[in-house]
């Protein structure tokens, strides 16, 4: 199971995300190493660089169901993705 973090740097949900990813994980009995990228940071995969921050990623399918990418940095509308979303998508994997 690959999990990921997209994020951009000022994004004041990021935070929220970090913790609703943790609780999810937690209560799910995974001990998932979670990558994080910073999508504006150059060592960042290309496909990061089209999410929204915070975007978290489960083999590689958006937990916020989200089926478009944005090719600007902005923030999710929604704020952080929530922790039923991120366990829905830990446990289709």
């Amino acid at each position: 199971m690959r999990i990921e973090l997209i994020y951009f740097e000022g994004c004041p949900n990021v935070e929220r995300a970090r913790a609703n990813l943790r609780t999810a994980l937690d209560a799910a009995g995974l001990d998932a190493p979670v990558e994080e990228w910073d999508r504006d940071a150059p060592e960042a995969p290309a496909y990061a660089r089209g999410y929204p921050s915070p975007t978290v990623l489960v083999d590689g399918r958006d937990v916020s169901g989200d089926a478009g990418e944005s090719d600007s940095a902005s923030c999710r509308v929604l704020g952080a993705p929530g922790v039923d979303d991120i366990l829905a998508a830990l446990s289709a994997s």
